[in-house]
């Protein structure tokens, strides 16, 4: 049962807030300047209004979330520091007094009360009106990029998950006191799981036991994530259990194992849009869909900024046809006139390779300038696909000709089909917004390094859509807010 108001807070000990959290705490400025009631609204039909014991209330929940994400916390830690942090209970509405949930229903939260929203959207729409309301937005451009996630299994065994995280717990450790090494038990040296889990046990026992050890948070904290694997089903653990996930490419020898995160932001940095997919997507065909919910979020678009993986003709044509300046760079290699199987083929700017619709990466290429030799004609250049691969790929018929020993794909380079777009690349306009594509980086790079986007939090797209999400939220709430400090 949920309650259809929300309490006011009664309390002998609520004043204690304006004590202590200062005027500019930035949970204080977000509490201020968002109404969650949204949440509230959203949520509603999900509850219960007459039946069954109080449940917690979906704000307070939505903000425990929100917290996690700010502050990159696990649930353990995040619910653990509401205990004593009074920034934490005063943005949650509590009373200074009030108990903590449990961990485990944040859990039970995002599986049963948020799973079937469109979180990702309702949440940037949410900000991206709100900055506009603050009149912070001013420009008509949004840069795009894609930034990757890599998966919780990315490549590592469970045996090799415990062993970076009883190490991290250990440094910490070391940092405070360096004698405890002659008290923790032999590490396992043996390449066997269970022998691994066993001395995890151990080296948690004790810890435990030294008090003023754990009552560091640094230790505190890896001590939780520990324990919280150790707990697991370790069969979780496992690259296959995150059948969404799918191998990108950053360039033509580096990969990894995860998500991709296709990002719109303003000349301002907030990002105004974002589309969530497995790793081996290329950037440019998200492009028509970043412009579309920018709009749909409030957003004038005039003009595109992003890197020469948004340059191919479909783009081109798009902009034209959506009223919008494209600026993106011509590469000769994607911006050809024609090309057969459109559909089945597509350029990965990263890696410089063309990779087929089952995500293989072709291995080499080669520059035919025969045909330019023939008749005039425009060079080809030329992608050479793994063979082997191709024999036991899934969408060979009609791909690929059985018994062929190899297997190839070609472009014709049109130089001239693009003048207009080559033109209008050199004029100053372009080269002065062309400048303002760095921001999106260092969004990226927030969005990692900060707010723990670097590694993804649980398997499946909606998990990674759901973390999205937040993050995202959070990072608008944080620009905005000292936005409106520089006013």
């Amino acid at each position: 049962m949920i309650e259809q108001q929300q309490k006011l807070i009664l309390s002998p000990y609520i004043d204690i807030y304006d004590l202590i959290i200062p005027q500019d705490n930035l949970l204080r400025k977000i509490k201020e300047l968002v109404d969650f009631g949204f949440i509230y609204d959203e949520l509603i039909d999900k509850y219960c209004l007459d039946n069954g014991r109080n449940a917690i209330p979906p704000i307070r929940m939505f903000k425990y979330l929100l917290l996690k994400s700010i502050y990159d916390l696990s649930d353990v830690d995040v619910v653990e520091r509401s205990k004593y942090d009074m920034s934490f209970k005063y943005f949650l509405d509590m009373a200074p007094e009030d108990e903590v949930i449990n961990p485990s229903s944040l859990t039970k939260f995002r599986k049963l009360r948020l799973k079937d929203m469109n979180l990702l959207d309702m949440l940037i729409a949410k900000t991206v009106q709100l900055a506009l309301d603050k009149g912070i937005i001013k420009s008509k451009s949004i840069i795009v990029d894609a930034t990757h996630t890599k998966s919780r299994y990315n490549s590592k065994t469970p045996r090799q998950v415990l062993q970076e995280q009883s190490k991290k717990l250990r440094r910490a450790i070391y940092e405070i006191d360096e004698t405890m090494g002659e008290s923790f038990p032999a590490k396992n040296t043996e390449d066997s799981l269970e022998k691994e889990l066993e001395y995890c046990k151990q080296l948690i026992s004790v810890i435990k036991e030294k008090e003023e050890l754990c009552s560091y948070p640094k230790v505190q904290e890896k001590l939780n994530l520990l324990e919280e694997s150790v707990s697991d089903d370790m069969q979780h653990l496992e690259t296959s259990k995150d059948a969404d996930a799918k191998t990108g490419h950053k360039t033509a020898d580096t990969s990894f194992f995860g998500y991709k995160t296709h990002i719109a932001m303003t000349e301002e940095r907030i990002i105004t849009a974002a589309t969530i997919t497995s790793g081996e997507k290329t950037d440019g065909k998200e492009l028509p869909e970043l412009v579309k919910k920018s709009r749909s979020a409030g957003m004038k678009v005039e003009a595109v900024i992003g890197d020469k993986a948004y340059s191919d003709k479909k783009n081109i044509d798009a902009a034209k046809e959506g009223g919008y300046e494209l600026i993106a760079k011509l590469n000769p290699v994607i911006t050809q006139g024609n090309r057969t199987k459109e559909d089945k083929f597509e350029f990965n700017k990263d890696a410089g390779m063309y990779q087929c619709k089952a995500g293989h990466l072709a291995i080499h290429k080669y520059l035919d300038k025969r045909e330019k030799e023939k008749k005039n004609k425009n060079p080809r250049m030329i992608y050479f696909f793994d063979v082997e691969k191709c024999k036991n790929c899934p969408y060979r018929e009609g791909c690929y000709k059985e018994g062929a020993k190899k297997k190839t794909y070609s472009e014709t380079i049109m130089c001239d089909s693009h003048s207009e777009q080559a033109k209008f690349q050199e004029t100053e306009y372009f080269k002065e917004k062309m400048k303002q594509r760095y921001k999106i980086e260092a969004k990226n790079s927030e969005l990692k390094h900060r707010h723990g986007y670097d590694v993804a939090s649980s398997s499946g797209l909606i998990g990674m859509e759901m973390q999205g999400a937040m993050a995202i939220f959070a990072v608008n709430l944080k620009r905005i807010v000292k936005l409106i400090n520089e006013k």
